[in-house]
């Protein structure tokens, strides 16, 4: 059975996509699609005022991979990198680095802190815990907006796929820039689709835009998601493992 994953590649020098290869265990054929170009604004900022100032903050919050992107472009100045090697990374260490994923916690690992709340499971439950702690200043340093090639990608997919078993969607912004083009692709065959999401604020938006969901991951790992994917698919085989 075929599941259509709407998300990036992971980076193809750290070897196979998770979600891809755990999918294939259950014997799923999972396909990804990238859905979101990403811009990096606000650099200048992030570094000038909040990374050179850790006694002005409790801590940090990151809620992406591409927040730590953002963090890695500011570092390849060597003036920069020079500075956070010597005394910001040792100050930042003294308070949490807060995360939601385990994606985004070994980011973190590697610009040499340590992640706390990668086991929390969404956004939510990571938030409750950290506003009863600290208030929070924030920065936007990326913007999303549709992947270039996502129509043509959709389109060959179903062409060359048919409509898959089910489809997941990894974020509220790809509800808005996948669904129309799902809905056209997929036409009546929609009904018959398991629509699957990574974690409930993606499924809120889903649900908001009409969308039944079958499954909500219960964190956003490849396990959750191919075992949610795969009780939504085949009830009866769960039913009776059990």
């Amino acid at each position: 059975m075929k599941v259509l994953l709407l998300k990036d590649p992971k980076d193809k020098e750290s070897g196979p996509d998770p979600y891809v290869k755990e999918l294939g265990l259950y014997g799923f054929e999972a396909t990804l699609i990238p859905v979101l170009s990403f811009e990096f604004v606000s650099l200048e900022s992030l570094f000038e005022k909040q990374l050179s100032h850790p006694e002005r903050y409790g801590g940090l919050i990151f809620t992406s991979p591409r927040a730590l992107e953002a963090i890695k472009i500011c570092l390849r100045e060597n003036s920069k990198n020079e500075a956070w090697s010597k005394s910001l990374q040792q100050q930042w260490n003294t308070k949490p680095a807060y995360v939601v994923g385990k994606a985004t916690a070994s980011l973190v690992e590697e610009i040499g802190l340590s992640p706390q709340g990668e086991k929390s499971g969404n956004a939510e439950k990571l938030a409750e815990y950290i506003c009863s702690r600290v208030p929070l200043e924030s920065l936007t340093v990326y913007q999303t907006a549709p992947h270039a090639h996502l129509q043509q990608s959709l389109s060959s997919y179903f062409s060359q796929q048919g409509v898959p078993a089910s489809i997941v969607f990894f974020s509220p912004s790809g509800v808005k820039f996948c669904l129309p083009y799902i809905q056209k692709l997929s036409s009546d065959s929609a009904n018959h689709v398991k629509f699957a999401a990574i974690g409930p604020t993606t499924a809120e938006a889903m649900e908001a835009a009409g969308v039944t969901v079958s499954c909500t991951a219960e964190s956003p790992t490849p396990q959750d998601l191919a075992a949610g994917i795969q009780k939504a698919l085949h009830p009866q085989n769960c039913i009776l493992s059990e």
